[in-house]
């Protein structure tokens, strides 16, 4: 898996430097409640969430286990001549103490593993949170126009054979999955989010904010 997302983060599309919307948005609300956050972007690939959230004033911290995108989030934050605290590493076993972070963003990462290591990676951001904190984390919807395909490795759950996720496994899911995997968890709001590509093909995601 590592050596595939070595070569992805190289594609432009993988390594854009703009942040998503969607933590815009989410840092906005961030402000007025925690101005001082500590922020982890777990799977932080090519640092766009990352940076920004640095560049808005808060403790910012990433984890990623390709070479490829800690290399290009440090001469990122070399170049705007900012601080944040990066390593290489696996979600579903992190390197930090218990109760360490206000925040966890995991964006369009924790699906591509089996279900067993989503439930594994949940737990440690459960347990790297604080009492109080905040999960912003995404989820491919079954009502993806990618659901079914490629090669099934279990329910829900395949590995493409083309494009340039090639090799990379994806698991689909809906609510009342999500509901179960954050039992841990108050105040879980889950949102359907879906727009037609260019080419007519649904793209489906389910956007979740849940807190400690």
């Amino acid at each position: 898996m590592v050596t595939e997302w070595n070569q992805i983060l190289r594609e432009k599309w993988y390594s854009q430097e703009e942040p998503d919307e969607l933590v815009i948005s989410f840092v906005t609300l961030l402000k007025n409640k925690n101005k001082k956050a500590r922020v982890l972007d777990l799977g932080c690939g090519a640092g766009r969430n990352l940076i920004y959230t640095a560049n808005q004033g808060f403790e910012a911290h990433g984890v990623e286990m390709s070479e490829t995108g800690l290399n290009f989030t440090k001469e990122r934050l070399r170049k705007r001549n900012l601080e944040a605290h990066i390593l290489k590493g696996d979600m579903n076993l992190l390197p930090y103490i218990d109760s360490c972070f206000d925040v966890v963003m995991c964006l369009f990462t924790i699906y591509h593993q089996k279900l067993k290591g989503i439930r594994t990676a949940i737990s440690e951001v459960h347990r790297v949170l604080r009492k109080g904190g905040i999960l912003l984390i995404n989820f491919q919807s079954k009502r993806s126009h990618m659901y079914g395909k490629g090669v099934k490795v279990e329910k829900d759950t395949f590995i493409r054979q083309n494009g340039p996720e090639k090799g990379v496994i994806h698991h689909f899911t809906d609510k009342e999955e999500i509901v179960k995997l954050l039992k841990d968890f108050k105040n879980v709001n889950v949102e359907l989010r879906e727009r037609k590509s260019a080419d007519g093909y649904l793209q489906s995601r389910l956007i979740v904010i849940a807190k400690m």
